[in-house]
């Protein structure tokens, strides 16, 4: 579910979170004029943002076809995306870096999305859509968001018409976030605010970009709720049973980040989805 204003998707201003400067922002989604069916590919369509991108589209009548090592397409030596991508008008891109390590994800990103995008203009794609993170921009302390910031100035001067989706974090990466914070049997972690959200609502953010109109620029989308990310780790910790312990720690940082209070936290004008960490949770 997401909130409506009339017919257009809407987006709802965070409070406490100041606008960011870099690259534009958007409010809205436009939804697609007509229903033309659209071949859409979907990069990294087999994993958990991917499966559920081409459902959706499919759900919708599209030609949906997802794009990974396991259905032949390598974006990193290109082989399977010229068959991939022929007659396609979008891509997707919501795959990701096999490892977090900084020179491998500089590597992974960039050599990537260079070949997906050359691959692009090969076939007259008419929209890239890209999946980033909120916070890309100010985490420049981590190499891996280095490299996602790389990946995102490639496409922004590529040529091809473009849209940026940053989200924040999922839901489903909240135990992954407790496995990589973890010293025996404690989570030391910044209570720095996150605004994390469902994988399905970003998969239904990401089905919109798709079929709207290039926005040559940002779109922010996120949950309805913040916490502290100490909080909410230990809130799913408790859920799930983990006897894991969860120490609020302000130089933990965030995948070797120096994190202050808003810089994971989107920006107003972000387009902010219903799903409750609670609700996700008890299901």
């Amino acid at each position: 579910m997401i909130e409506r204003a009339g017919a257009s998707i809407a987006s709802r201003f965070v409070h406490g979170a100041g606008a960011r400067d870099r690259p534009r922002r958007l409010r809205s989604i436009t939804p697609a004029r007509t229903e033309v069916v659209v071949k859409i590919v979907v990069i990294g369509g087999t994993g958990l943002i991917g499966s559920k991108l081409v459902a959706r589209l499919e759900a919708r009548g599209h030609e949906a076809v997802a794009a990974a090592p396991n259905t032949g397409v390598n974006t990193m030596t290109g082989e399977g995306l010229a068959g991939a991508l022929e007659g396609a008008q979008v891509v997707v891109d919501v795959s990701n870096s096999p490892s977090f390590e900084a020179d491998a994800a500089m590597s992974f990103f960039t050599t990537s999305t260079r070949n997906v995008l050359d691959a692009e203009k090969a076939a007259g794609v008419r929209h890239h859509v890209v999946l980033s993170v909120v916070g890309t921009e100010r985490l420049t302390e981590s190499g891996y968001f280095r490299a996602k910031r790389a990946q995102e100035d490639i496409i922004s001067a590529s040529g091809v018409p473009y849209t940026i989706v940053h989200s924040t974090q999922f839901f489903e990466f909240v135990k992954g976030i407790a496995d990589a914070a973890t010293v025996g049997d404690t989570v030391r972690l910044t209570h720095a605010r996150v605004q994390p959200i469902a994988a399905d609502d970003v998969a239904e953010a990401m089905a919109s970009a798709a079929l709207g109109a290039p926005k040559n620029g940002v779109l922010e989308v996120a949950g309805p709720e913040q916490y502290g990310l100490d909080d909410l780790v230990s809130k799913a910790l408790v859920a799930r049973g983990d006897a894991r312990r969860v120490a609020r720690d302000e130089d933990a940082g965030y995948f070797g980040a120096h994190v202050e209070e808003t810089t994971l936290v989107p920006g107003e004008g972000a387009l902010v989805f219903a799903t409750r960490f609670d609700d996700w949770l008890s299901r």
